[in-house]
């Protein structure tokens, strides 16, 4: 089997093929669902996954795995002049591995910012967003701390939350270590990172402590029993299926957990008010498009400052397709481009 990075180097030059051609080895057409039309390289790799087993008849050792080996080769490369250290975070379960991505032109009034990455708190690890950290760290000018949080089944709910949660106040704490005004922090994640990052406001709200200077919720999984039109317009979509959506919940919830928890659920906490300004993005082909928004508007009627942005064309996951997918590069890069805004107090 060739090396990760010649199969990323195949797929790049694959997915630099005109767009009819891809289309054509895609099998035809066009794909065109709920008024959005799929981005031609993102229907190629779709096409290429469906004779892979879905995650859904893996274990999460296997399903890790395979997510790994696949977002090597769909990732993007690290940023020029942003550099990492590796450091570990006290925890409630133990230390935390973490990452730290700097910038050459690091803004020192520009706050720490702690990422979770997506994977369902199930699967996922440090490697999962790194280009997306890097383009973060770059484009947002400030730092950006990743957390590898504990994993279920092995570590069910709230064990993921917690830890993000003590690496968040670690974060606020030791923020001037990183360049960063000291005292203050802000949370963001994807898919469930984006749950963490949401509930954490809301956490944080009823322990009588101060609002991150910011939240990023990229495609945030807010209600995990949600029953939107979008969990049926999407629910084949790739890379994201409502079933894997069930599998995922089968393994981080346990029998006791009540899905209306707003600890599991923050699209169901009574008030949203007073929380950080938020910048809320959400995928069109995406089981979860639909309660993104809706925690955006929500966010919104309470008083909090909102941007929200939907890329029509992609799909959920599209963090860490940089590298093999140009539109989502551009997501991307536009995103980091909403967090500079937000610190600098420009989210109305």
């Amino acid at each position: 089997m060739p090396s990760p990075a010649t199969q990323r180097m195949m797929v790049r030059k694959l997915l630099s093929l005109p767009i009819p051609m891809l289309r054509l080895m895609a099998g035809g057409g066009v794909i065109y669902q709920g008024g959005r039309t799929l981005d031609p390289r993102l229907q190629y790799l779709a096409s290429q996954s469906r004779g892979a087993p879905p995650m859904t008849v893996m274990t999460p050792e296997e399903a890790r795995l395979a997510s790994a080996m696949a977002l090597a080769v769909t990732g993007g490369d690290l940023e020029p002049g942003v550099r990492i250290e590796t450091l570990v975070i006290p925890g409630p379960g133990g230390d935390i591995p973490a990452r730290v991505y700097r910038s050459d032109n690091q803004d020192p009034q520009a706050p720490l910012m702690v990422f979770a990455h997506f994977g369902g708190g199930v699967i996922g690890d440090l490697e999962t967003c790194q280009a997306f950290c890097s383009i973060l760290a770059k484009t947002a000018r400030g730092p950006v701390l990743s957390v590898d949080y504990r994993l279920a089944p092995e570590h069910r709910f709230p064990a993921g939350l917690e830890d993000v949660l003590a690496a968040y106040r670690w974060a606020k704490d030791n923020a001037g270590r990183f360049g960063a005004p000291a005292g203050q922090a802000a949370i963001g994640g994807d898919s469930m990172g984006g749950n963490f990052a949401a509930v954490i406001c809301q956490e944080l709200k009823k322990a009588g402590e101060p609002q991150p200077a910011l939240q990023l919720l990229i495609y945030p999984w807010v209600d995990v029993v949600c029953e939107s039109a979008s969990m049926t317009t999407y629910g084949d979509a790739f890379p994201l299926t409502r079933a894997t959506l069930d599998w995922f919940a089968g393994h981080y919830m346990g029998p006791g957990d009540s899905p209306a928890d707003p600890r599991l659920s923050p699209l169901r906490a009574k008030d949203v008010s007073g929380l950080a300004p938020a910048i809320v993005v959400t995928a069109g082909f995406d089981p979860l498009l639909d309660q993104g928004e809706a925690y955006a508007r929500r966010l919104k009627e309470a008083g909090v400052p909102v941007a929200y942005r939907c890329y029509d064309g992609l799909a959920h996951a599209f963090t860490a397709f940089t590298g093999a997918v140009p539109c989502a590069d551009v997501a991307c890069r536009e995103i980091a481009g909403l967090v500079r805004e937000g610190f600098e107090g420009r989210i109305a």
